[in-house]
């Protein structure tokens, strides 16, 4: 396919480059379905003449249909938006963001998906659909996966399917609980992962944060210490990443270390560790889970996070080097890409 582009970008550049545009036109019609040509125009950044142009073109050939409440995909655009993603990916600018912001932080794998996750929904779902396929590509039999909570792996969760190539994986929640909504804890999240990818799932019926007392008791008890063990070794981690103070406020933490985290200038927190904008550890939740140090040994870290607000926490976040896979939207890799240094 690679030899097939090269041709085509010399001899019809033409082309590819109406071939990119259609294709976006109809990943976004997508994503936001149903949609106006006016609201299409403004989210794709095309002027309005163009996709009227475009649009037509889609609808007269049956890959769209345009409705009082606007345009959606026929199966067959469906069909073809599937058929032309390996191909764009090789030749969109999203394959050139990935491999600068992977040579950037350093990374083995970098996915960019378009959009803005704080200005569009559909925008969280592409990115927990581009997990959910990343993984389908890297799992094998017998493995162990943790997950944190959060709203980004549970669109992870939502795009699930079964993993027919790998059997017998099981999925454990990387920490207890958060006292947050059913549906963005762990447990609840790493239990719909498993009965979607048919695997097994284990669960850490543990509150989070723990006092320390609580903490140095629970760990010792045979069954948390098994699951726990499960956790530390795991083969494969997913996890989101915060922004410190939103994510503090979430855990209704005290007043006191709110002034210390804000004093620190907290920006990131992950796996219940907040860091500063150089990565450094200003404060550290007592949890039972999964720790820092225990990403050192996965064969995959997965981080998913995106929208433009989440920017600072994700530079702080790779400051400390742990994650060696990004799966992030457009606003935010162009937006890791300014400057010379993070």
């Amino acid at each position: 396919m690679k030899d097939l582009i090269e041709i085509q970008e010399k001899l019809f550049p033409e082309v590819v480059t109406i071939m990119q545009r259609r294709y976006k036109i109809l990943h976004y019609i997508k994503n936001l379905q149903p949609i106006g040509r006016r609201s299409l125009a403004d989210s794709i950044d095309l002027k309005e003449r163009i996709v009227r142009s475009e649009t037509e073109f889609l609808s007269a050939h049956g890959f769209i249909v345009v409705t009082a409440k606007g345009m959606r995909l026929t199966e067959d655009g469906s069909d073809m938006v599937e058929k032309l993603h390996l191909m764009m990916s090789e030749i969109s600018e999203f394959r050139v963001l990935e491999s600068q912001i992977k040579d950037k932080l350093q990374l083995d794998h970098v996915i960019v998906v378009p959009g803005n996750t704080d200005e569009q929904q559909s925008v969280k779902k592409a990115l927990g659909k581009a997990c959910a396929q990343f993984l389908s590509k890297i799992i094998t039999s017998d493995q162990t996966i943790a997950v944190t909570g959060g709203t980004s792996m549970a669109e992870v969760a939502e795009e699930m399917n079964p993993l027919p190539e790998a059997m017998n994986c099981t999925f454990v929640p990387a920490r207890g609980g958060l006292g947050e909504q059913v549906e963005n804890q762990a447990n609840t999240i790493c239990a719909q992962m498993a009965k979607k990818a048919n695997g097994n799932y284990r669960m850490l019926y543990v509150p989070d944060p723990l006092s320390e007392d609580t903490y140095h008791t629970i760990i010792e008890e045979p069954a948390i210490k098994e699951i726990l063990e499960l956790i530390h070794d795991a083969n494969i981690i997913l996890h989101g990443i915060g922004d410190a103070l939103t994510m503090a406020k979430r855990r209704k933490t005290s007043q006191d270390i709110l002034d210390h985290l804000t004093k620190s200038q907290a920006v990131s927190e992950a796996f219940g560790y907040y860091l500063d904008h150089e990565g450094n550890v200003v404060y550290k939740v007592r949890t039972a889970g999964m720790q820092l140090e225990d990403l050192e040994h996965a064969d995959y870290v997965i981080a998913v996070a995106g929208g433009t607000s989440k920017v600072e926490a994700i530079k702080s976040y790779f400051e400390q080097g742990k994650s060696n896979v990004l799966i992030t939207d457009e606003a935010v890799a162009n937006e890791l890409l300014k400057g010379t240094s993070l």
